[in-house]
């Protein structure tokens, strides 16, 4: 039997469109439309039985949604969790794991404890901080002189790479006794940190092979440059 549409039956398919205005919002889109419905009327539905019949038909439905997640652990209890998430929390079944809490899903995290640390002179880093508090906690002798000089020759290396400009060790000397609170102090030495213009070489080598990495890498064929083969070369 073939119906026949007049202006009637089509007045009324329109009056009964629903617009995406006017729907309820998905809680997980990913579902649908469709699956979200069927959850509303296992809410809806008055025998229990039925109802828990319903909600294992739907978990078996999300699941075939997401074949590749079924060998994952504790893959069933997310699909029970997300029920209930859909079902904003209304719907009273069996399930065979603890029903989540409204309260707990819509608790906020604690903040993060970021360190703010607001150095005087930034151009250094937090590292060279690090260093030099491990370097004030270690015993005097040889290992730590050569950790201090460590520190310093970095401390110049940062310094260069910053400002761009030379630097004397008299200066780096000074930065070092602020910043170790007067502990490592170098002031008084007749060494010499390494040479600013090797410093400076070694800044702009690295520099330069970051720009060349991050950079796209050209094909370059491997018989460029090789004369082509001559089936008759071998005959000669």
């Amino acid at each position: 039997m073939v119906t026949q549409y007049t202006k009637e039956n089509a007045n009324d398919v329109v009056e009964h469109l629903e617009y995406n205005a006017e729907r309820k919002p998905l809680i997980i889109p990913e579902y649908g439309r469709h699956l979200h419905k069927l959850i509303d009327q296992a809410v809806e539905m008055k025998d229990r039985d039925e109802r828990n019949k319903l909600a294992k038909y739907i978990i078996s439905v999300m699941g075939s949604m997401n074949p590749h997640l079924r060998d994952v652990p504790d893959f069933q209890h997310k699909l029970w969790d997300q029920l209930f998430i859909m079902a904003n929390f209304e719907l009273d079944v069996d399930s065979p794991y603890p029903i989540p809490s409204k309260e707990v899903l819509h608790q906020k995290p604690e903040p993060l404890k970021y360190p703010q640390n607001f150095p005087k002179y930034r151009f250094y880093g937090n590292n060279i901080t690090y260093m030099i508090q491990k370097a004030n906690e270690w015993e005097e002798g040889e290992m730590k002189q050569a950790l201090v000089r460590v520190i310093a020759n970095h401390m110049k290396k940062s310094y260069l790479s910053w400002n761009k400009d030379t630097v004397t060790d008299a200066v780096i000397f000074e930065h070092l006794y602020e910043l170790s609170q007067g502990k490592l102090n170098l002031m008084s030495t007749t060494e010499e940190l390494s040479n600013t213009q090797d410093l400076m070489r070694t800044n702009k080598r690295m520099s330069n092979k970051i720009q060349t990495n991050s950079g796209k890498q050209k094909f370059i064929p491997k018989n460029i440059g090789k004369k082509p083969f001559n089936k008759n070369q071998n005959k000669q």
